[in-house]
């Protein structure tokens, strides 16, 4: 009796989470794998492999649910059931537009299965994830190579791609969040000529880079750490750790209000190198408006 009451019990949970679009290990020989604490209904996930027109293959809702035993995605997103983590695993292959580096990296979909709603500043959004790098290869020249472990992207609305006579709806992240040299390192965007017509501004061209700026804390190999991102009207925000943080604000991010946005994680790797690669896990990833916080 008991061992019945035990199998209606672990259907009844298996069929809960599954529901959630929670990320789920199965176990072998009937031994208990931790997993990842991470809801992936609103999240589509990037990766290296080729479509039929040869850009990268994309996965939404309901299929990215059985990552784990998908097989296009279990060599690039898949569970380390040994910490709880899923692991994202990428290598110079097949790109998205606009860019000649490879992905496994998530986005977010505030409708599942969908890009078409995306959040500007002025409502406020927040993410915070924990995660780890978790193997990275290094140049000719003995360094790592760096991987985007975070963004902020932009995006046009179907009105403000059709007013720029522009032929998608893709416009510049404004965060980049960095793995590199075993440091995180963040890189913004910042307004050419803040004087410049909102029109103006929606062309990628108006917008440059700036310096950057190091976190000063370490990253070791291994070690788990968290991000937290929070936006709000005119102003950025990115906490490592809890308690170390750099703060955005001013004209550029006031007039980068006019962008929709979205949040996107995991592993987009800076490296064409033969032979180079990089893993990324994430433990646990939470994403809502600032009420959520």
């Amino acid at each position: 009796m008991k061992s019945l009451l035990y199998l209606v019990s672990t259907i009844l949970l298996w069929g809960m989470l599954t529901s959630m679009g929670c990320a789920t290990a199965k176990s072998a020989g009937g031994k208990n794998n931790r997993v990842a604490n991470i809801d992936l209904t609103h999240w589509k996930v990037t990766i290296p492999t080729p479509r039929a027109d040869g850009k990268a293959m994309e996965v939404s809702p309901p299929e990215i649910f059985d990552y784990a035993t998908n097989p296009v995605l279990k060599e690039f997103m898949y569970n380390d059931s040994s910490d709880g983590s899923i692991v994202f695993h990428a290598y110079p292959a097949s790109t998205t537009a606009n860019t000649k580096y490879s992905r496994s990296e998530l986005r977010e979909q505030m409708v599942s299965g969908s890009n078409s709603t995306n959040w500007t500043f002025k409502q406020g959004r927040r993410m915070k994830v924990k995660m780890a790098i978790d193997q990275v290869t290094k140049d000719e020249n003995g360094k790592e190579h760096r991987m985007i472990i975070a963004q902020i992207h932009g995006r046009l609305t179907n009105e403000q791609k059709a007013l720029i006579g522009q032929k998608d709806n893709n416009a510049p992240p404004i965060l980049k969040i960095y793995y590199d040299k075993g440091k995180i390192r963040v890189k913004t965007k910042i307004l050419k000529n803040h004087n410049a017509e909102d029109k103006d501004i929606l062309d990628k061209k108006a917008w440059g880079d700036d310096k950057g700026y190091n976190f000063d804390t370490p990253i070791e190999k291994g070690d788990r750490f968290t991000l937290e991102i929070v936006v709000s009207d005119g102003r950025m925000e990115i906490i490592l750790n809890g308690f170390q943080k750099a703060v955005y604000k001013g004209k550029d991010i006031e007039r980068w209000g006019i962008f929709e946005n979205y949040f996107k994680v995991g592993n987009y790797f800076q490296s064409r190198d033969e032979g180079s690669s990089g893993k990324v896990k994430i433990y646990e990833l939470e994403v809502g408006d600032l009420k959520s916080k």
